[in-house]
């Protein structure tokens, strides 16, 4: 029967969108009343079908989302069609390409004849949302949280993420977040050195201090040690082939990970790629502290002498991981894990973070948020919205948030739970990647994913228990507790005028001195003119850290 009314609901959807979309259709918008009296919608249970076998008849939604170009149609996707199985809520998505998207973002939204229902993977700004919030193009889904009660427990049970994704202007929701926690994001970098290489140089008394029993995972080194490890893999053979095509220390320079920040951990900075922090409750820019210099003139010198790799600071991600297969070139690299550069991952080790000159041993404190905030909006004018919320609401039960986000029970996970009730992955398929075949088959997006979820209904994927374990041996513990990332802030829109003033001109401004002074050097000149200017009205940063001081006290006050 199900299968026969969807494609009855799939011929009239597509029918509506070669006509008109979501609000410029026909279709009946039913109070709550007729909803619940025609097709018995209901929410409280959470389990139960939303709408009877009339509802998925005679309801349907169009939903917009980009997707990975690998991913099958959500259409097609088991995770959706089970959905539809467990809700009776008929879904028609149109999938695009992210870059599609990107170009037909403004048009959707500024055009209310022909739009969809909701955007899935949205990506909406702050600025975005109270931009289009004031012109009544969102709904408030804050006036609906009746009828989304995982939803609302979670606001209730967390009210600092109510608080990062309430619209100051107004106080009201217009978007659904994705809450994916692992304690992961804070910490992007560790670093990994090639352990026969170092054992190598160690033997030839190339560097102090250090025994070959020394070399495994949390191996500490100085910034001195490092940099006669760095010069013996510069001045040998270390691969045996013949050719001078080591690359001492590489990262991917400013990358979202395996970047540059820690390394100016050795002078007591928690740097990112931001170079905005919160010590002591206060939004810190680390550009503004003259450790910052010493730290650049220093790596700086490591970059003159061929110990950093020239090419750190040009290449993509994709060509530093293409780059570390095959023959072995990398002598120490930042990331998250040497299994994903390298093609022979026992030969590296996992070093703590390199103790400075003076004794400075942190690392970068990173502002990628777990929780992503402008995840999923719908449409104010979109008809019965109730009913659509309820069928979103279902995404944040930890179940089914398990399958949106990695893949759904049969093909990624087994039928049957575990003893402790939680889910199994299956084995792999011999010709697919765990990578591959959770964007083949989730559609990611909207989800709550955190310490409950991870203790009671999901297991960490090895790859991300791996990283977990190496980040909290090696990483956090060097972190100073006062010392914390800038989380999702809200902003009013004229402190959003400031930050669009501003904000893109200072971050030009810094990368541009930052990248020539690492690869060239800089002087005490240099240092304060650029000081000066960075403060100054014309560049603004003071303006802009006012303004995020301002949120983040708000944040702070109701937390």
């Amino acid at each position: 029967m199900k299968k026969t009314i969807a494609a009855i609901a799939l011929c009239c959807a597509a029918a509506i969108t070669l006509s008109a979309c979501g609000g410029g259709d026909n279709r009946e918008n039913n109070s709550v009343e007729a909803l619940v009296e025609k097709y018995e919608y209901q929410w409280e249970d959470t389990s139960a079908p939303i709408v009877n076998e009339l509802g998925a008849q005679e309801l349907s939604f169009h939903i917009y989302s980009s997707k990975n170009a690998t991913a099958k149609d959500y259409n097609d996707m088991d995770i959706m069609q089970m959905l539809y199985e467990d809700t009776n809520v008929f879904v028609d998505w149109e999938n695009v390409s992210e870059s599609v998207y990107a170009e037909q973002k403004n048009l959707i939204f500024g055009n209310s004849n022909n739009r969809p229902d909701a955007v899935y993977h949205a990506g909406m700004s702050a600025s975005e949302i109270i931009r289009y919030a004031s012109r009544n193009v969102l709904l408030p889904i804050s006036d609906y949280l009746e009828y989304m009660p995982n939803f609302s427990r979670i606001l209730e049970e967390r009210p600092d993420i109510r608080q990062q994704i309430t619209n100051v202007e107004d106080g009201k929701i217009y978007a659904l977040p994705r809450v994916e926690e692992m304690g992961l994001l804070q910490n992007p970098n560790l670093l990994f050195i090639n352990k026969n290489w170092t054992v190598a140089a160690i033997e030839a008394g190339a560097v102090s201090g250090l025994s070959a029993a020394d070399v495994q995972d949390g191996l500490q080194l100085t910034a001195a040690q490092m940099e006669d490890l760095l010069t013996y893999f510069r001045d040998h053979d270390m691969n045996g082939n013949g050719s001078n095509d080591e690359r001492p220390m590489t990262f991917v320079y400013n990358n979202w990970q395996g970047n540059q920040c820690d390394l100016y951990g050795m002078f007591g900075l928690n740097d990112n790629t931001d170079h905005r922090v919160i010590v002591d409750g206060k939004v810190t820019y680390t550009v503004l502290d003259d450790r910052f210099k010493e730290a650049t003139q220093f790596i700086n010198g490591w970059v003159e002498e061929g110990l950093i790799d020239e090419v750190s600071f040009e290449q993509t991600q994709d060509n530093f991981l293409a780059n570390g297969k095959g023959t072995e070139l990398y002598g120490a690299f930042y990331w998250w894990e040497s299994e994903t550069v390298v093609s022979n991952p026992e030969n590296y080790v996992v070093c703590r973070p390199l103790v400075g000159p003076d004794g400075d041993q942190t690392v970068c404190v990173s502002n990628n948020p777990e929780i992503s905030t402008g995840e999923l909006i719908i449409f104010a004018d979109t008809p019965n919205v109730e009913v659509l919320l309820t069928y979103f609401d279902r995404y944040y039960d930890p179940l089914i948030s398990a399958q949106i986000n990695y893949g759904p029970i049969g093909i990624v996970y087994e039928e049957e739970l575990d003893e402790n009730g939680m889910l199994v992955q299956k084995e792999l398929p011999e010709d697919k990647t765990a990578d591959e075949l959770r964007l083949e088959n989730a559609p990611l997006g909207i989800c709550y994913l955190s310490d409950y979820a991870w203790e009671n209904v999901v297991h960490m994927e090895p790859r991300a228990r791996l990283r977990l374990e190496r980040l909290e041996a090696y990483a956090t513990p060097y972190v100073p507790e006062n010392v914390t990332p800038v989380p999702n802030l809200q902003f009013t829109q004229a402190e959003l005028n400031t930050l669009t003033t501003y904000e893109t001109n200072i971050f030009n401004y810094i990368n541009q001195h930052l990248i020539d002074w690492l690869r060239n050097g800089l002087t005490d000149g240099d240092w304060e003119a650029f000081k000066t200017e960075l403060q100054s009205t014309r560049v603004g940063l003071g303006a802009v850290q006012e303004v995020y001081q301002a949120a983040y006290d708000r944040y702070a006050a109701q937390n």
